[in-house]
């Protein structure tokens, strides 16, 4: 019997996966953050603790694993490759490859070998790969080089509007009282002194008020939700654009809390919906519901020459992660 690793790692949590080749799971493992661009030692050693828990709980050896797929966020050029690979070397398994966290995303979102990936979690990214096995990447790497959302930067506007709309530059809305709430201040102005006066990151949970305040129809919250759909349908276009897939029938898989969990009333989505239709009419949005980590043992798998069917699929998929 022939057994596979998959991982699959993320600004806030690291998972790992060991299955057979029949797709029985044997072996889970779990740490903190796997993403090298926010901290490279947490990183190093969520990834060290997510495998070893697997390798322990499957009752195996390294050197029993026939194949290992890493599926890594940050993981986008060759500079981030650089570091990467020692980490994964380091690890000592025999056969390894990493990738970026969008494609095994993608691959456990679709059951073809192409399509279409958006990511929404603490950061954003999409990626593409057509029927030619072309590939694109567009965004990524945060704000300042085109991007707009995910948890930090939806966090962020929240906490502009909400002074925004204190100065009357914004409307009336109900994130005031939810914010000065969350961080424990009794008014904006308690909240805009004590930023002012100490350097403090926002958390990123600050964007789940954004779907509170949209169930209870604040515009303000709505529209940024609206924003954040539309960016990300931008981002779709253009990688079917570049790719030259508007005639192709495949998927759209969304990816990431904020698509996953968060969007319960579906303004993201209708959003990415409208531009994704204007790019490729054949386009379908598929809401991921499969944990990312599935899709990294499916490429293991394939990797090492193994057709993974239904069966085999609906296998991993059963696990609860």
């Amino acid at each position: 019997m022939k057994y596979f690793l998959g991982v699959d790692a993320g600004g806030s949590k690291t998972y790992a996966m060991i299955a057979n080749e029949e797709g029985k799971v044997i072996g889970l493992g779990r740490g903190g953050n796997g993403n090298h661009q926010k901290n490279r030692q947490q990183a190093e050693d969520s990834l060290r603790q997510a495998v070893s828990g697997a390798l322990t709980a499957a009752g195996l050896t390294k050197d029993q694993l026939e194949f290992a797929w890493f599926g890594l966020a940050g993981a986008d050029r060759e500079a981030d490759f650089r570091i990467l690979r020692p980490i994964i070397s380091g690890l000592a398994l025999p056969r390894t490859e990493i990738s970026c966290d969008t494609w095994n995303a993608l691959r456990s979102g679709t059951e073809k070998s192409y399509g279409v990936v958006l990511i929404c979690g603490s950061g954003v990214n999409c990626a593409g790969k057509n029927p030619d096995r072309a590939t694109y990447q567009c965004g990524g790497f945060g704000y300042r080089f085109g991007d707009f959302g995910g948890g930090y930067d939806l966090s962020l506007e929240v906490f502009r509007s909400v002074l925004r709309s204190d100065e009357g530059r914004e409307k009336k809305t109900v994130l005031t009282e939810r914010l000065t709430d969350l961080l424990g201040y009794s008014t904006v102005a308690e909240l805009r002194e004590d930023y002012l006066d100490h350097f403090r990151e926002l958390p990123p949970h600050i964007a789940e008020l954004l779907f509170q305040a949209a169930d209870e129809g604040d515009t303000v919250a709505i529209g940024l939700l609206m924003k954040q759909g539309d960016e990300l349908g931008l981002a779709a276009a253009a990688t079917i654009q570049q790719l030259g897939m508007e005639k192709d029938t495949f998927d759209v898989v969304l990816a990431g809390s904020l698509l996953t969990k968060g969007d319960r009333s579906g303004i993201i989505r209708r959003a990415i919906e409208l531009r994704v239709e204007q790019a490729a009419p054949n386009g379908t949005l598929r809401l991921l519901t499969r944990e990312p980590v599935v899709g990294s043992v499916v490429l293991a798998m394939e990797h090492s020459g193994i057709h993974v069917g239904h069966e085999v699929l609906d296998r991993l998929s059963l696990q609860q992660v």
